[in-house]
């Protein structure tokens, strides 16, 4: 966490090991922040996505955007909330051209 940065990543594969289903699912959620004054910040976490068992063609899901988001207080319970759209610059024909995530978190720090 260089100064107002939060860097990241978050990479999964998912597969079948008993060979009844064709599962082979990657996923990749790199995460970038940047902290402003007062809780605010600007963020990108796109969540990239490959199904291995599609036609090459139909297998990745890349999405290209960000939001914004503050973190404040309800009483003394710090909640984050943050709303980000992304734009999914390659996909399979059957997802939308555009993602939007609204998010809203209960924070319990120690």
């Amino acid at each position: 966490m260089p100064g107002k940065w939060v860097l990241g990543s978050l990479i999964s594969n998912v597969w079948d090991v008993s060979g009844s289903q064709d599962v082979n699912f990657f996923t990749w959620q790199p995460i970038i922040n940047y902290n402003l004054s007062d809780g605010w910040y600007l963020t990108s976490v796109p969540v990239i996505t490959a199904n291995w068992e599609a036609d090459s063609d139909q297998r990745w899901t890349v999405p290209v955007g960000g939001g914004v988001g503050k973190i404040f207080r309800i009483g003394k319970r710090p909640i984050n909330m943050s709303g980000h759209v992304y734009y999914n610059a390659i996909k399979p024909d059957i997802v939308g051209d555009w993602t939007l995530r609204i998010q809203f978190q209960l924070m319990y720090p120690r």
